[in-house]
């Protein structure tokens, strides 16, 4: 391995499972920062992928003109497979249904126009999601692989687009095994997981040592958590963030409370639960 990290209990590092950190750390334009792209590409995927491109998407990791957009890793590998990556640390309810939609727009944003071209030149297509908070399915897995089939004969479809998440809330088990005995998404899963536990820092530190993709992504992000102006960017970015969800939940509640405080005061009037609720239904 060229270069050897270790981290110190001590070490104060940025939340890479914050989306912008995440995309700052596998995004740019280094060896150690591609190839930790590739590695963790490869491991979600079960197969060598070599990342050589980043499609352009909004927001680039130096923009802040509009913070609310989720930083997600547009990609494309060397036999042409098209793969977007997210970190969600804080994922809606409607996520799954989010990933099927983006996964339907990048495996359909292929241009198949032109005489010499077919179906059979589509590439495949990943959607990658590696949800921090929450669970969304119900069994202790947390590492799904989703794609077409039918559910009644087991038999795929043996199509071309595949969805990929990785719950870092079901790692309960998983981080008592030896990293020795940990597969490739189980090791980055406990990285994500358990870097900022100061207490993890020697399975995290053997986890460096096993897999070289996370040392080189561990490379960048000390870069990061060391540059004052850079760390700085990023926690204005995720400050911003936080700053509007919380505008957000704060209108929501008082909305729900002012309906609340109406409602109590209809029936105090006499209005009956059914005329009630005929007033605030929907034409």
């Amino acid at each position: 391995m060229p270069t050897k990290i270790r981290f110190e209990e001590t070490e104060d590092l940025i939340d890479i499972c914050m989306d912008n950190v995440f995309k700052a750390v596998f995004t740019r334009t280094t060896p150690e920062s591609q190839t930790a792209l590739s590695r963790l590409v490869s491991a979600i995927i079960g197969m060598d992928v070599g990342v050589i491109a980043i499609v352009a998407n909004e927001p680039p990791i130096d923009n802040l003109r509009d913070r609310q957009m989720r930083f997600d890793i547009n990609c494309r590998a060397e036999d042409g497979e098209h793969i977007n990556v997210e970190m969600s640390l804080n994922p809606n309810a409607f996520e799954p249904v989010r990933l099927e939609f983006h996964a339907g727009k990048l495996f359909t944003g292929q241009d198949l126009r032109g005489i010499e071209k077919s179906y059979n030149d589509l590439k495949r297509a990943y959607q990658i999601a590696i949800l921090v908070r929450e669970r969304f399915f119900p069994d202790g897995d947390f590492f799904h692989g989703f794609e077409y089939y039918d559910p009644k004969r087991l038999v795929s479809l043996n199509g071309r687009s595949r969805i990929l998440t990785l719950e870092l809330s079901k790692l309960e088990e998983v981080v008592k095994k030896p990293t020795t005995e940990m597969s490739g998404p189980e090791l980055w899963a406990v990285y994500f997981k358990y870097l900022q536990d100061g207490k993890m820092r020697g399975k995290i530190n053997e986890i460096l040592e096993q897999e070289e993709g996370i040392a080189m992504a561990s490379k960048v992000l000390l870069e990061i958590s060391r540059d004052e102006v850079e760390r700085a960017r990023l926690m204005s970015e995720y400050k911003y963030e936080l700053d509007m969800q919380s505008r957000l939940v704060d209108a929501k509640r008082q909305a729900r409370q002012e309906v609340a405080k109406e409602i109590v005061d209809l029936l105090k009037s006499g209005k009956s639960p059914e005329e009630i609720i005929r007033e605030y239904s929907p034409d």
